[in-house]
């Protein structure tokens, strides 16, 4: 009787679900500047115009995924305006849509003019925008960039990924942060140039494979946030003309706790505060170096100190990019 309670104990052992991370402990070290395009899953709800005098959508609200048209399934502007065309009946069709990973069906009522029917509805099913590349790992290839997730502009809720890629882009200009109004970085985008796919939009960042050729002699080691100290570090940025330099900032606060906000920082570099005031949006992702080591990523500017923000720690990135993805 023993021998079998422990031939059964062996096998509960087994038989219990593991993971083990796969990450490497070196990694290429990013700081370049990319575009991102994500495409929704469903068709994105932006806003509301009027129909035959009235708003006729007010079941639906902003940030609602439109996910069918009489049960054909759309997902891009394109098949939804194909399925409205061809199954509006008495100028009404019915809609089914997603809010909170809840599916809701309601009906609208259209408005036929100028040859085409009216919604009362402002839809994107595309998300365009630039941030910053934290690391490539060497050997599986994922990627991790932004820090944070990609939210809709309006509701703040993180946008449903169904595809999306992300592809050179090439620095224009610099709006510099004041207090109280954050700056960005803008760029041009080159979206036939894709340099990785994006299969997660995470709380940490947006993660994905890598497909570019990358570089074997910008390996870095990674830091566990018991190694990071208080006081200066660099932060890796792109500002001009697509070139990585890094820039001197003070850790004032270590937080082991939180989900994304480990690090508390200030920008102490004065060529850094002369070009941008500060964090600027687009810096996102951007690596932060203590100790020659990879210790994580800026995610946050601080709205009223454009000249401190937020990061957090790289192996929250990498744990969350080797999930996400394999």
């Amino acid at each position: 009787m023993k021998k079998y309670q422990y031939i059964i104990f062996f096998l509960s052992i087994l038989l219990f679900p593991t993971f083990v991370f796969a990450y490497s402990d070196k990694v290429i070290l990013g700081g370049q500047n990319v575009g991102i395009e994500i495409n929704t899953k469903g068709v994105l709800v932006a806003g509301f115009y009027k129909v035959n005098g009235v708003y006729n959508a007010s079941r639906l609200l902003i940030g609602d995924y439109i996910t069918k048209v009489n049960d054909k399934e759309v997902n891009t502007i394109n098949e939804l305006v194909k399925e409205i065309e061809n199954n509006v009946i008495d100028n009404k069709i019915t809609i089914s849509y997603r809010r909170d990973n809840v599916d809701y069906t309601t009906i609208l009522d259209l408005e036929y003019k100028d040859g085409v029917h009216k919604t009362g509805l402002y839809v994107k099913d595309t998300l365009l925008g630039n941030g910053t590349i934290t690391y490539i790992d060497p050997e599986s290839k994922i990627y991790g960039a932004l820090g944070h997730n990609v939210v809709e502009s309006i509701t703040n809720d993180r946008i449903e990924l169904r595809t999306g890629n992300i592809f050179k882009s090439s620095i224009s200009s610099i709006t510099k942060s004041s207090d109280g109004n954050p700056g960005s970085i803008n760029t041009k985008f080159y979206r036939n140039y894709i340099y990785g796919n994006i299969k997660s939009n995470s709380l940490v960042g947006i993660y994905g494979n890598y497909v570019e050729e990358i570089p074997s002699d910008t390996l870095i080691e990674i830091a566990k946030i018991d190694e990071v100290n208080l006081g200066k570090a660099k932060i890796y940025t792109t500002l001009a003309n697509n070139e990585i330099k890094s820039y001197d900032i003070n850790i004032l606060k270590i937080d082991k706790s939180s989900d994304i906000k480990n690090f508390y920082f200030e920008v102490i570099d004065k060529e850094l505060l002369n070009k941008s005031g500060g964090i600027v949006q687009g810096m996102s992702g951007s690596p932060i170096v203590q100790n020659n080591k990879l210790i994580g990523a800026v995610t946050h500017v601080t709205i009223d100190n454009v000249k401190t923000g937020y990061g957090v720690s790289i192996i929250t990135m990498l744990e969350t990019g080797d999930k996400e993805i394999n």
